[in-house]
């Protein structure tokens, strides 16, 4: 929709003036107690909904002040945003506590959504269980993505260093095409998770091998509608215990550095 590629630039700006200065960890630092007690304003949080949605045609999912005094955070399908506790302003982007560290908020309310949406798919994720487990890791993936089949050829390595890999569905190409029907790359992974084996048809697929169509009830739509929700721009994207998102391929040394060290 258009206001989502208006407030995308906006963002996109706001990441690149941090991404040098901002450590990926530091968002489990606790706010100072100035911020992380955030003015409770009075609002109507089903006024501000019915706002929203007339206005933007957004789906609001849930509302809840946010720890700057004065704002709501606004969850939705797309993502989380800001608003005035009014509804007169919106805003997307991050929001970042300045106390004895800076304290990266929005990384820090994500990370929640991000751990209960993973719980939810616990049980249709492809797992590659380490067998003397220390870490794990939950990986968004495509078959045609290049550093997939990198991370994927090495999963063996992620296993002996104790790391998990659970795969999550992400097409790159989406769900639907412009006319509607399924892209190749959902059908795909759709065949994948509905294989009698899925790990090895995982495992062939990302080899180049052809995938035979299958079809079942495998949640792989209301994966990569998840994917979306949290952020995910790419493949792979992973997300580690914390909930803390990594975009981009790790290999099994940078991965384990970067787990032991949170």
């Amino acid at each position: 929709m258009k206001y989502f590629k208006q407030l995308a630039s906006a963002s996109l700006v706001l990441s690149s003036l941090f991404l040098g200065t901002i450590a990926n960890a530091e968002f489990n630092h606790v706010a100072p107690a100035a911020i992380a007690q955030s003015a409770a304003s009075s609002f109507d949080a089903e006024a501000l909904k019915k706002t929203l949605t007339t206005k933007l045609g957004m789906v609001v999912e849930q509302v809840k002040p946010a720890p700057m005094p004065g704002l709501v955070e606004i969850m939705t399908p797309r993502g989380l945003f800001y608003a005035s506790s009014d509804g007169s302003y919106l805003l997307q982007g991050k929001l970042y506590g300045l106390g004895d560290r800076v304290s990266d908020l929005t990384e820090r309310s994500m990370s929640s959504v991000r751990l209960a949406g993973v719980d939810q798919f616990k049980n249709d994720m492809i797992v590659f269980p380490a067998k003397n487990e220390k870490h794990v890791i939950t990986v968004f993936t495509d078959i045609t993505c290049g550093y997939c089949r990198k991370l994927h050829e090495q999963i063996d390595d992620y296993n002996d260093k104790g790391i998990t890999v659970r795969y999550l569905a992400y097409p790159r190409a989406g769900v639907t095409d412009r006319a509607g029907n399924y892209t190749q790359g959902f059908a795909d992974l759709r065949s994948i998770w509905c294989h009698e084996d899925p790990k090895a048809a995982m495992t062939k697929a990302k080899a180049g091998s052809n995938v035979a169509q299958r079809i079942c009830d495998k949640p792989v739509e209301a994966e990569y509608n998840f994917g979306r929700k949290v952020g995910v721009s790419g493949t792979p994207a992973i997300i580690l215990a914390n909930g803390m998102m990594l975009p981009g391929y790790r290999g099994p040394d940078d991965m384990l550095q970067i787990l032991e060290s949170l």
